[in-house]
């Protein structure tokens, strides 16, 4: 019989999930920093560069249907930060199933052939921190190669909830 995940005297063993059924925990992690414009210049490679976090919104769906999220979390990001799609430069979703993009590009009117342009997020693993922490990079690094502008960064969690996110590069 599994045992409880160590310090854990409460936990109910037949309740316990083994770490084969889980992303392992040397995966990944992954921080960014949120600081001021002139201490982002000083820490940056180009201070030139710089990206402002311009909205958030986050949704949940009902169960069974997480790929659905994403694209109501988009809705109120945009919302919050009064753009339209047709502003933003570049998309990333995070997409540990192809029907994530598909249900996006549909539910947004967006052709699905217009984002992700470097591939799924799956090739940096799938925990969800540093999986759209790694797009928010990406997404930044391709919008300043397009010249700067808003890009859009959307992705699920378990619990059939989502999160979206909007920054200004340039």
């Amino acid at each position: 019989m599994p045992r409880a995940w160590p310090g854990c005297e409460r936990c109910n063993p037949t309740a316990f999930i083994p770490y084969g059924a889980q992303t392992h925990p040397a995966d990944a992690n992954a921080g960014i920093v949120v600081t001021t414009r002139e201490r982002a210049a000083e820490l940056s490679t180009d201070p030139r560069l710089a990206v402002q976090v311009v909205a958030y919104g986050h949704a949940r769906t009902k169960p069974a249907h997480m790929p659905m999220a994403p694209a109501t979390s988009v809705k109120r990001a945009l919302e919050r930060s009064g753009l339209t799609l047709d502003q933003i430069k570049t998309v990333k979703n995070h997409s540990p199933f192809i029907a994530n993009d598909l249900h996006l590009a549909k539910a947004l009117g967006l052709d699905a052939n217009t984002f992700n342009n470097y591939g799924t997020s799956l090739v940096y693993g799938h925990p969800q921190a540093p999986t759209l922490a790694r797009l928010l990079i990406e997404a930044i690094e391709e919008t300043a190669l397009k010249g700067g502008g808003y890009a859009l960064v959307t992705g699920c969690a378990a619990g059939d909830s989502a999160a979206a996110l909007i920054v200004k590069v340039g």
